[in-house]
């Protein structure tokens, strides 16, 4: 796991060093990322330079050293993540001629792509990436993403230069990146808790959407610089939706027990590919089904106790940690648990700016920070059991926006056309329940509208940020599957392509990368996710047990007692907190006078919230939150480009 970056010049760079420099600079911002090593390589006749940051995992020798140059010398690589079947691709390309100096996937993966070309070394890779790969031969740059989206990559303009990096504070320390706030962007994070790909906070930015490619020369920097709206030359090498409606056209026929053999198996090799390193790995263990699954699948391909980590939350309701350790003593885990007071959570809010460098309001953040602190003392690499949810039917929104929909197409046309007309005036009230809740569903066109809904914080972002336009995103669609599937399978396909890569994936790399720890993902294998597509509703749900498959499983390895517990949410108490120790910081935060002169929100639209809540009226926080992780990111963004304006 690594951090990379770099830039690319409309024009040839004047000195060799300068250039060289400013990269080592953007570079040197994620270093967190990268403690181990660091390597720059620049072309300053092309205009190129390319940094980056090493966590080593494979090949702890300076054999992985990069960036990498290929033995051709055609290409020069800076990668960010793994790919898992690299033993696999170099027994192919050994057969072809190629030979090798050391055992690192980097080198393996710079074969593939003179061997094969850039677009088919991708889709012959299984693994979690961002790749920025300079041809020499045709003097053009890829920026690529891996097909879930689990490593990120920005880009966009500081001056007329083209930069990129795995995080933003690397492209701020560019001197000419004075990229304000995209008010429009900022909509999406009041709905959403998060700004979904291809947006980002700032003007003339992107990130790199999942299963994309994106090829740039210096004529196409200048006119991107110019359009400012370079998202649309961003090419899929892996489209999800295209590949849900080639599974659901093809479904899977077997009973029961062949589904279960069939993912279990699929689902060992995902584990055990993504327990290959050349440093300690571990797990993260909440005790619900999804990371008890790669907890037991793990352990059954093990000789040695596999390290397990959770962590438990003193005077909570919710607490997870209990179910851990006795699932952990019955698989026979090396089991460290930790227990946090709220003090111990709230200690981690003033890092949250600088961890994530975007607004991000999903409060697991918190709880997710802690986590990945504690595994960081045993291990370097930790499975996580993200993605059932999604594959899986596993969220109780969904039964609750199909009911919604239900309901919808029995209300006569007349008395829904009349809901409709007044759903408009309904605003945030519609969070609140009642006849507000039901008007805001009652223009929907199709499942897509009504779980946009479910799922919205603000239900009217715009009228809360001053001189905004609603941005749009993949849940604005009536039918996420264009007439494939059903609700249910619509509903997956929305999160799997924004929720799941811009919120829980975004929230899992930065919190393990803060502290130099590589998260793997197995469920998020894109074989397990194809499997998944392919299975009927009735093995993901079934007499009301959800994921019902992916517990059969399961309950290979466990007593049914473990597999059938209820599922719990990995949150943090934000009401409390806001109403307790956070109070004085929300206050000067959201203080009317200070949002009036930084101008961003409109003050009518978020002091009365602040307000309401204060005063026990509304349960407001979620508004709040995400209002509050804006307004601290901004002072520390603020700050940060203050920092490098002053160097």
């Amino acid at each position: 796991m690594c951090g990379l970056a770099g830039m690319l010049l409309p024009a040839p760079a004047r000195e060799q060093a300068a250039l060289e420099e400013q990269a080592r600079r953007m570079g040197d911002a994620l270093v967190h990322r990268g403690p181990d090593d660091s390597g720059v390589w620049a072309d300053a006749s092309a205009g190129i330079a390319l940094a980056h940051r090493r966590l080593s995992i494979l090949d702890l020798s300076p054999l992985g050293h990069q960036p990498m140059t290929s033995v051709d010398g055609r290409y020069v690589l800076a990668y960010n993540g793994e790919v898992y079947n690299f033993a696999e691709l170099r027994a192919e390309l050994e057969a072809l001629g190629h030979g090798f100096r050391g055992h690192s996937d980097t080198e393996v993966l710079l074969a593939a792509i003179t061997q094969w070309g850039f677009e088919e070394a991708l889709q012959r890779s299984n693994g979690m990436f961002a790749i920025a790969l300079w041809d020499r031969a045709e003097r053009c740059l890829w920026l690529a993403r891996d097909r879930v989206g689990k490593k990120p990559l920005y880009y966009g303009w500081a001056g007329e230069t083209l930069v990129f990096g795995s995080e933003l504070k690397a492209l701020w320390q560019h001197p000419a990146f004075d990229n304000e706030v995209d008010r429009d962007a900022l909509t999406l994070l009041l709905r959403l808790d998060y700004i979904p790909a291809p947006h980002c906070i700032h003007e003339r930015c992107f990130k790199l959407m999942p299963g994309r490619v994106l090829r740039l020369d210096a004529e196409a920097v200048t006119a991107g610089a110019a359009a400012h709206r370079p998202d649309q030359l961003q090419q899929p090498f892996w489209n999800a939706r295209e590949r849900m409606q080639q599974a659901l056209a093809a479904p899977f026929t077997g009973n029961d027990a062949e589904a279960e053999e069939r993912l279990d198996a699929v689902l060992r090799d995902a584990v055990a590919l993504r327990m290959v390193a050349d440093v300690p790995v571990g797990v993260f263990l909440s005790g619900g089904t999804d990371s008890s699954v790669v907890a037991a699948l793990m352990q059954a391909q093990s000789s040695q106790p596999v390290h397990s980590f959770s962590i438990g939350f003193t005077g909570s309701d919710h607490d997870e940690a209990p179910l851990a350790k006795s699932l952990a003593q019955h698989l026979g885990c090396d089991h460290t648990e930790l227990y946090v007071s709220g003090a111990d959570a709230l200690a981690v809010v003033p890092s949250l700016p600088a961890m994530f460098d975007e607004p991000f309001a999903d409060a697991s953040q918190v709880p997710t920070a802690l986590v990945a602190r504690l595994a960081r003392q045993g291990v370097t690499v930790a499975l996580s059991g993200d993605g059932g949810d999604e594959l899986f039917f596993g969220y109780t929104r969904y039964q609750r926006a199909m009911r919604n929909w239900r309901l919808l197409g029995k209300v006569p046309a007349p008395l829904r056309r009349w809901m409709a007309s007044h759903s408009h005036t309904q605003g945030e009230a519609s969070r609140t329940g009642g006849l507000a809740a039901l008007l805001a569903e009652s223009g929907a066109r199709g499942i897509g509208d009504v779980y946009r809904n479910r799922i919205s914080r603000w239900r009217d972002p715009v009228a809360a940020v001053r001189g905004a336009q609603a941005a749009g995103s993949f849940y604005d669609l009536a039918d996420p599957l264009h007439g494939a599937g059903s609700p249910a399978d619509a509903m997956m396909l929305a999160d799997f392509s924004t929720y799941l890569p811009d919120d829980l994936l975004c929230k899992v790399d930065r919190t393990s990368m803060a502290v130099s720890l590589e998260a793997r993902a197995p469920l998020l294998d894109w074989r397990v996710a194809e499997f998944a597509w392919s299975l009927p509703m009735a093995m993901k749900q079934r007499d009301g047990v959800s994921k019902y498959l992916l517990k059969r499983v399961l309950g290979r390895y466990v007593p049914q007692d473990m597999v059938h517990r209820p599922k719990r949410g990995f949150g943090a108490p934000v009401s409390a907190w806001l109403k307790g120790d956070l109070r004085g910081w929300a206050d000067e935060l959201l203080d009317p006078a200070r949002l009036a002169e930084e101008g961003v929100f409109n003050v009518e639209a978020v002091a009365p919230l602040w307000q309401q809540f204060k005063q026990g009226e509304r349960k407001w926080h979620t508004h709040l939150w995400n209002v509050l992780m804006f307004q601290a990111w901004q002072a520390h963004w603020r700050n940060a480009r203050a920092d490098v304006t002053r160097a």
